[in-house]
């Protein structure tokens, strides 16, 4: 895990405008691509913070209008908040959530969810993009098989109506970190 003070531009930039706006403190629970680059140093862009909780929300509101997409903090850094407001995430998240960058701002917690509720949060949709942010987080973390399947089972599958689609998701990605660590150079 990469652990900056502070994060790259225009990122730093665009969170700074944001801190001089939030009269409280507010956190950002964030998810996605941003998370997977800047803390855990995959080298791929990305545009937007995937957002899917602020709190509190009344103060968390002002600052997801200053920066959504088409927002005045867009326009001039070209990156956004992006509020996911339905995201599959496990069920005690927050008890393992991670600050991006301690101390950086005055207001603002940027948190990121630990590698392997991130992991897990790509399981539905289980793009190619999301298949490879997994297969590098199990190498970069490396993940312990056995705790990731684990939170599977008792914090996330029950979120899913009908889960046989994504309890098969899961056994490929364990079937796939699996090969990738058998491969892998000593």
């Amino acid at each position: 895990m990469l652990s900056p003070s502070r994060p790259p531009e225009p990122w730093d930039s665009f969170f700074a405008e944001l801190d001089a706006v939030a009269d409280a403190t507010i956190r950002l629970d964030c998810i996605g691509g941003f998370v997977v680059t800047l803390l855990y140093g995959l080298d791929r862009p990305t545009a937007d913070v995937d957002v899917i909780e602020l709190a509190p929300q009344d103060a968390g509101l002002k600052l997801m209008q200053l920066g959504m997409r088409g927002g005045p903090l867009h326009e001039k850094h070209r990156i956004y908040l992006d509020r996911v407001a339905v995201a599959a995430v496990p069920e005690s998240y927050e008890e393992r959530l991670v600050e991006m960058f301690p101390g950086a701002y005055g207001n603002l917690r940027i948190m990121a969810l630990d590698p392997y509720d991130l992991a897990l949060s790509k399981l539905g949709r289980n793009s190619q993009k999301d298949r490879d942010d997994v297969l590098f987080l199990a190498r970069r973390v490396p993940f312990d098989l056995d705790l990731l399947e684990a939170r599977y089972l008792t914090e996330f599958r029950f979120q899913f109506g009908v889960p046989e689609r994504e309890d098969l998701t899961m056994r490929l990605w364990l079937e796939m970190i699996r090969e990738d660590r058998s491969t892998a150079p000593a």
